[in-house]
């Protein structure tokens, strides 16, 4: 049937605009209570700029209709066929499908199906996953005797470098509650804002229309986002920005996801920084030659150690083709038999299947609230005052499925304890607190921190293992790739709000694995209602149908899967590997692919100024290309292009023909053009003979260049040109502020205020010229990635903006100089042959699926969000981490376990199109002393950071370090209210949290928050960037460096890896008091490592390990550690080489002496000490203390 005209009212936080509306530009318009569902007017429609890709609007979080393909699709395919426009082109283009608006917005064109339940299927999504290692020189398709029965394999990975880089958060309102003076998201305000999408026909659509109760019971406070100090705007494809509105409106019910007010003004708890947007990606991978044993591991008897399908010779490469292959995913992946059709949509979200197909029901009466206990003082959800989420991440309390098959709502796994027996719930007993309880387990061990001192654990502090059962805990997904900052999930949001602390997820989604299962069938199994991936956590009724473990939907199992190639025997779904691994690869059929696959390309655009010559950082660049141009991803058909600029702009052609390459120089920079469109990107081995040439001349093609000035912005201008009819990688290499032509920029940096313990400014971009040309980027599939080689200030505040809305990596290297800083040189060597030579993905999308109940409100990290909860990624690499804030929108009450899936999409470098899917599971707990037994601080602490990183360029860094200090004094003053026999001159802390006040305080003295203190203000922004960007392993090295001491090593215990044997010294206090005149201390600090050397240190070790006689001799500048035949120095390298190998971006070493003047960057590490303008860490506990007392 057609869409539905009348009119339907949906829980508060569901809007939609009048049928006519329009939103002039410059001004968001106020959103009536009520708004029939209707098609807009034509002006608004995606295909309104029939040249562009029309993504939706960025960072909307508007509930999403759930079926196989039901999710709202738009009107023309998203990757448009006809040549994009330019970046000089009118607003307008850019719009469409890259604004990047920070508010809650609901599409008025894409109406939305009530459900039955109070559930939105919108909150969840699967996305592409990496492609092959590149190692692997042959991904060929294992051969099977039927091919309806599915293959899988163990490919090898690179288990090296698994962490990287991603920027910008997209965030939602926050949710939970803190002190009026926590206020991380207060000031935010979002208005719903337009985005049109076109309906299937045959699909029902009908307006949402909050309820005037849900929008009295569940108004927020906020003021009106911005990023950058800009509005992001979005919209079909007109310039929109917001309108400022009312910041005054209490907080009456938390929890709540938007409301609209009586006044019919849409409130949401705002995002603090802005969304980033990035189509699609994809990560290279290393494989490391002692996984090769593994090759053959594989399932159904295959004899190729990489994991099945010939690449199809379609390869969806456009947003457009991801949606339809998510829609084709949601017809033929379902958990019936590939014969289910369903129509084909246009849209990622539709591709990705995050609706419900056949659960839908229109009703005209409100979805009533799920009911919360009410207080006579509402408390302030958490995160009021953390920085806000961007508005289109805020959901509401969304409508549930009706339930077809089962009319009541189920409890999770609780129907089939025959074969899950359920968790190990913590004891109810616990409940109290009380700390005389004979049985309270070791997370619930009272602290007394003042008195405690030696809190800090001898090694790595572990992920807290959930309290799960054995058979559970053993399936469960690694915390290297997924985790929770709550192992126990409180049941309603009203006891999250009590314990204090954020509720929210840490990805690394595309890391590095040593063994990833590979799955080829005909048939990838997903629920048919909210489209999740058939994982280890669903409960089989019988051998014929499956219950799943997010919805509770009960599906039939298809035919084909009764299959199972691990033991080639028939009948025992439950025990294939998709069901026996919490992390799988899925490769997807050809009905994925729309086009032929688009080719890995690769751009460089380098920076050939008087500044870059002087730098020589070309020559290590060239050198790096001639060393791993055999290396790079891809397949016969990569691509690769190079453009240098100055004061003028200068292509290389490189066709296959020529005696040399031929330079081209544009000189009119104001109206760049491309001089020969065919001839600049070139195959990589047919031309490979003249891009080698390039590569040996460049370095002294510009040796006496006396050109000074830099025309960054007209290089990028050319670059998007030229990438966007493919999409690919464009890789940029600045050294100087960009002086000349579009997207020039002036110095904003006052170097009188480094120190300043008063406001921080230029946190935000000068211009938006950058975000602009990042957001078209990312609608034609291209991430750009900037390396910033620069020995001044730069202005990467507003340099950043290329990389962060393209789903780009940011490498920045100060005071870089090949021959006076030989340290970063070798830094910039070795990063480039882990960039060059990692996994890549192309045109990926993640979503995020979790058990009803939970919605997600707050996305963090570098991508474009093409839907409510549908990220794009132009490139994923296997260094990105991704953070997300949740609240609980319905009580948990009727289950025992909650479950979180996220499923990457994505084209390997092959050409391939892979699912990565990871699941999550954990229990619900009942009592406050359960949620802070499973507290998980690390990631509690990283999920502040991100939080903290919007906060401070939303608001200011002041309002930044209040609220981060506001976590620790809420969180122990409630942990202290609800313990028994506690006197108030102490401070208490769970075992669980005990190192919370240590890690806030670390932060509180990281670049990025650190005030008083001399910072470069290019530092603070970086710093801030890898906040948003590091999975939380090299983060936390990052916040709370390792200390070592390292001199007497022979006498530690020690590890073997690799025929190595590796030395395991413990962790001492980052304190002077640890450090010794007699001793040597190695420190980790994630980026760098110092070594301390005192001043009557063992002349053995210094002769063994350095290689010089004594203490005087060795010299201020010293970078690397000489190989001497002695057993000191021996364990010392094999020690710090195991520590190289944890990461993927390789540590400067640096040697220092009481002399040396960089002993100043190693003691202001030492962060349990004071400094002139910081709390020493006892200082600070007594401040926490008195905070509490008050």
């Amino acid at each position: 049937s057609g869409p539905v005209q009348s009119q339907m009212q949906f829980s508060s936080g569901y809007g939609s605009y009048p049928p006519n509306y329009s939103a002039p530009s410059g001004h968001y318009s106020q959103v009536p209570s009520k708004a029939a569902a209707s098609h807009l007017d034509n002006q608004y429609r995606a295909s309104y700029y029939p040249t562009y890709y029309p993504a939706p609007a960025q960072n909307i979080m508007a509930p999403s209709v759930g079926t196989s393909g039901l999710n709202t699709q738009e009107s023309q395919q998203l990757y448009s066929k006809t040549a994009p426009h330019t970046v000089g082109s009118a607003e307008g283009s850019i719009q469409g499908a890259i604004s990047s608006v920070p508010y809650l917005h609901t599409s008025a064109q894409q109406a939305y199906s009530a459900l039955g339940d109070h559930y939105s299927t919108s909150v969840s999504s699967s996305v592409a996953s990496q492609g092959f290692p590149l190692n692997s020189v042959h991904y060929t398709m294992p051969v099977v005797s039927n091919a309806t029965y599915p293959n899988v394999s163990y490919p090898p990975v690179a288990a090296g470098s698994v962490y990287g880089q991603a920027f910008t958060s997209q965030s939602l309102p926050a949710v939970g509650q803190f002190k009026e003076t926590n206020t991380f998201s207060s000031q935010s305000t979002s208005v719903p804002h337009s985005l049109q999408q076109h309906v299937p026909v045959g699909y029902s659509t009908s307006s949402a229309v909050p309820s005037a109760q849900d929008n009295l019971n569940k108004t927020l406070t906020g003021s009106v986002a911005k990023v950058n100090n800009q509005i992001n705007t979005g919209g079909g494809g007109s310039s929109q920005s917001l309108h400022p509105v009312s910041q005054s409106i209490p907080f009456s019910k938390p929890g709540a996801g938007t409301s609209v007010s009586s006044a019919g003004v849409a409130s949401v708890r705002t995002p603090a920084q802005s969304l980033s947007s990035q189509p699609r990606s994809s990560p290279s991978v290393t494989q490391s030659p002692e996984l090769a044993l593994q090759e053959g591991m594989q399932y159904g008897g295959y004899v190729n150690n990489q994991a099945s399908s010939a690449p199809a010779t379609l390869s969806s490469s456009s947003d457009d083709e991801e949606e339809d292959e998510e829609d084709e995913e949601a017809a033929i992946d379902s958990s019936s038999t590939t014969s289910s059709a369903s129509p084909v949509l246009n849209n990622y979200d539709a591709l990705e299947g995050g609706g419900y197909p056949e659960t839908r029901s229109v009703t005209s009466s409100p979805v009533p609230a799920p009911s919360t206990p009410q207080t006579s003082k509402p408390s302030k959800p958490f995160g009021y005052g953390y920085p806000a989420l961007q508005p289109g991440y805020q959901n509401a309390a969304p409508p549930a499925p009706v339930q077809t098959s089962n009319s009541g709502h189920h409890p999770g796994f609780q129907h089939y304890p025959q074969q899950y027996p359920g968790v190990n719930q913590l004891s109810s007993s616990l409940g109290g607190l009380s700390l005389q309880h004979s049985q309270q387990p070791e997370s619930l061990r009272p602290v007394n921190l003042t008195q405690d001192r030696n809190i800090l654990p001898v090694s790595s502090v572990p992920a807290p293992v959930p309290n799960l059962n054995s058979d559970l805990r053993k399936l469960n997904c690694s915390p290297d790739s997924f985790r929770c900052t709550l192992t126990n999930i409180p049941q309603t949001q009203a006891l999250l709000n009590k314990a204090k602390l954020p509720l929210g997820l840490l990805l690394h989604p595309f890391r590095d694995l040593t063994q990833l299962p590979v799955i080829t069938s005909s048939t990838i199994v997903r629920c048919r209602s909210c489209r999740t991936y058939i994982n280890p956590f669903v409960s089989f009724i019988d051998q014929r149908r499956w219950k799943c473990n997010l919805c509770y939907r009960v599906n039939d199992v298809p035919e084909e899967f009764m299959y199972n190639p691990l033991t080639r025997s028939y009948g025992e779904p439950h025990k294939r590997p998709e069901v026996q691994n919490s992390t799988v690869e899925f490769i997807a059929s050809s009905d994925y692919m729309l086009r032929p696959p688009q080719p890995a390309v690769y751009l460089f655009v380098l920076d050939v100024s008087h500044n870059a010559v002087e730098a020589g950082y070309l020559a290590i660049v060239c050198q790096s290309l001639l060393e791993n141009l055999d290396k790079l991803p891809g397949d016969s058909r990569t691509r690769i292009g190079f453009i240098t600029f100055d004061s003028t702009v200068q292509f290389y052609n490189l066709q296959e023909g020529l005696s040399q390459p031929q330079m081209l120089i544009v000189s009119d920079i104001d109206d760049i053009f491309l001089p020969t469109p065919d001839s600049l990107l070139v195959n990589l081995h047919e031309s490979k003979e003249l891009i080698k040439d390039l590569l040996n001349a460049l370095p002294n093609m510009f040796t006496n260049t006396r050109e000074t000035h830099s025309a960054l912005g007209p290089a990028l201008q050319a670059a998007f040109k030229l990438m966007s009819p493919t999409g690919g990688r464009i890789s940029v290499f600045q050294t100087q502020l960009p002086s000349l032509g579009a997207g020039l920029l002036h110095s904003r940096e006052d170097p009188n205020q480094r120190s300043s313990t008063k406001v921080v400014q230029h946190l935000g971009p000068a211009t938006d010229f950058y975000k602009k040309l990042a957001l078209d980027c990312s609608g034609q599939q291209t991430a750009v990635d900037l390396f910033l080689l620069s020995s001044q200030y730069s202005d990467l505040a507003s340099l950043a903006c290329m990389s962060k809305y393209s789903a780009g990596c940011i490498y920045y290297y100060p005071s870089f100089h090949r021959s006076h800083n030989p340290a970063q040189a070798e830094k910039l060597q070795k990063d480039l042959k882990r960039y060059l030579t990692r996994k890549i993905g192309f045109e990926a999308v993640m979503r995020i699926r979790c058990t009803k109940g939970l919605s997600i409100h707050t996305f963090h990290g570098n991508f474009f969000v093409r839907s409510t909860d549908l990220l794009s990624l132009a490139n994923v690499n296997p260094d990105a981490g991704f953070a997300v804030q949740m609240s609980i929108e319905e009580s948990l009450t009727d289950t025992s376990l909650v479950c979180f899936q996220t499923a990457l999409l994505y084209t390997s470098s092959k050409g391939e199109r892979r699912i990565r899917v990871h699941t999550l599971c954990l229990p619900v707990v009942s009592s406050l002393a359960d949620v802070y037994a499973g507290a998980d601080v690390q990631a509690v602490v990283c999920l502040l950071a991100n939080m903290a990183v919007d906060r401070s360029v939303s608001s200011s860094l002041a309002d930044a370090r209040d609220a981060l200090v506001n976590a620790v004094v809420d969180s122990l003053a409630a942990y202290m209210s609800t313990a028994s026999n506690l006197q108030q001159s102490m401070l208490i802390a769970p075992n669980s949290l005990k190192l919370f006040p240590l890690y806030i305080l670390a932060l509180l003295k990281q670049k990025a928050f650190r005030t008083g203190t001399s910072t470069r203000l290019d530092d603070r922004v970086y710093a801030m960037c890898q906040m948003k960007s590091q999975p939380l392993v090299h983060l936390m090295k990052m916040i709370h460096p390792n200390l070592y001491r390292i001199d007497k090593l022979i006498d530690e215990s020690t590890i073997h890896v690799n025929d190595r044997v590796v030395p395991q010294p413990p962790l001492q206090k980052l304190s002077a008091e640890k450090l010794t005149r007699e001793g040597a201390f190695l420190m980790d600090c994630g980026s760098v490592f110092y070594i301390w050397i005192g001043k009557n240190c063992d002349n053995n070790f210094i002769k063994d390990v350095l290689g010089y006689p004594n203490y005087a001799s060795v010299p201020q500048k010293m970078t690397q550690l000489p190989e001497v035949d002695a057993l000191p120095s021996e364990r010392t390298r094999s020690f710090i080489s195991w520590l190289r190998d944890s990461r993927p971006l390789s540590p400067v070493l640096q040697v220092i002496k009481d002399e040396n003047p960089a002993k100043t960057d190693f003691f202001q590490h030492l962060i349990e000490d004071r400094t002139e303008a910081t709390f020493s860490y006892y200082e600070f506990l007594l401040n926490i203390q008195q905070q509490i007392c008050k």
